[in-house]
């Protein structure tokens, strides 16, 4: 089960996936990701995987845009703070970097692994767009990789790891990431604990099936030990109750937000990121589990604290 049978909650306020046209409730502007932000901690989260966009909804790895509303979480919440390094389709590594070298924070996310990602299938979907850049976002993906190579990994291990020290959330799309993770582990450029964050239901990545979730478990139980790493669990979209209920049944951590969904149920949009975390926080309490605080959370990642960083 979940460590002292405390399930951590993780909150992704806004991602890069969606857009502005999918739902009127993501949040864009700095005010609206602190506002989300707060009151998903306020809610039950424990840790916030931030992103930052641009005033048209586009992703933006601007240092600048992130630090209009990262000190204003940091005096609202002891929540942690976990930066993305994937940015948005099409960054760069060093502009997909730029805001958690500069910010320093107590976590940031490492992608484990360069993929397909393909968003190109809400295209089927009719919508009215706001923004050209939208669709043409989305249509890019039929013909991108998402890249994070043996050498990308190294620098940010690297340069955020071992310089600002990082605790990072592995992102994990696939099996043959948690065997990249398992290659730097062994190489001691990984220590424990460290969080291993599953994800389903990308199209690239491994699918949206229970069977798959059990399986990836019992691989990250055989190559790190149950006792060396947290586990949490996210799947995209439609799956997103469901599995990371079956993961918090398992004895994982559990991550939901509108970068993974926009929806609450089915057919209806989610109003909030607190709506998604307050759901969750019900349903894991009901399944007489507890939700583990930040200071908590802080303890069994060992990470730095929120007086060790740059914002």
């Amino acid at each position: 089960m979940a460590k002292d049978n405390k399930v951590i909650i993780t909150c992704a306020v806004t991602g890069s996936i969606h857009t502005p046209t999918m739902s009127p409730h993501l949040p864009i502007t700095p005010d609206q990701i602190a506002e989300e932000a707060v009151a998903a901690a306020e809610a039950g989260a424990s840790i916030l995987h931030l992103h930052a966009r641009n005033p048209d909804g586009s992703p933006s790895g601007d240092p600048a845009v992130f630090m209009e509303f990262l000190p204003r979480i940091k005096q609202q919440t002891d929540a942690i703070v976990n930066i993305t390094t994937g940015g948005g389709h099409g960054m760069t590594l060093e502009q997909r970097c730029a805001a958690a070298l500069h910010a320093s924070p107590e976590m940031t996310s490492l992608n484990m692994g360069s993929m397909n990602f393909g968003l190109f299938p809400i295209l089927d979907k009719e919508y009215d767009w706001k923004h050209a850049w939208e669709p043409e976002y989305l249509e890019m993906t039929r013909d991108f990789i998402f890249r994070n190579t043996f050498k990308d990994i190294e620098w940010v291990l690297k340069h955020l790891g071992e310089d600002h020290g990082v605790r990072f959330e592995f992102e994990c799309y696939d099996m043959g990431h948690l065997y990249n993770l398992a290659h730097f582990v062994d190489r001691g450029l990984v220590k424990p604990p460290f969080f291993v964050q599953t994800i389903f239901g990308i199209l690239g990545g491994i699918g949206a099936d229970l069977e798959n979730l059990a399986h990836m478990r019992r691989t990250a139980n055989k190559l790190f030990g149950e006792e060396n790493y947290e586990w949490s669990i996210l799947a995209a979209g439609r799956h997103q109750m469901n599995f990371v209920t079956t993961g918090a049944i398992m004895g994982g951590n559990v991550r939901v937000g509108l970068e993974d969904s926009l929806y609450i149920g089915k057919g209806k949009l989610a109003e909030s990121n607190a709506d998604q975390v307050a759901k969750i926080r019900r349903i894991i309490e009901d399944l007489s589990l507890e939700v583990a605080t930040p200071a908590e959370a802080r303890e069994r990642l060992q990470l730095k604290g929120g007086d060790m960083v740059n914002f």
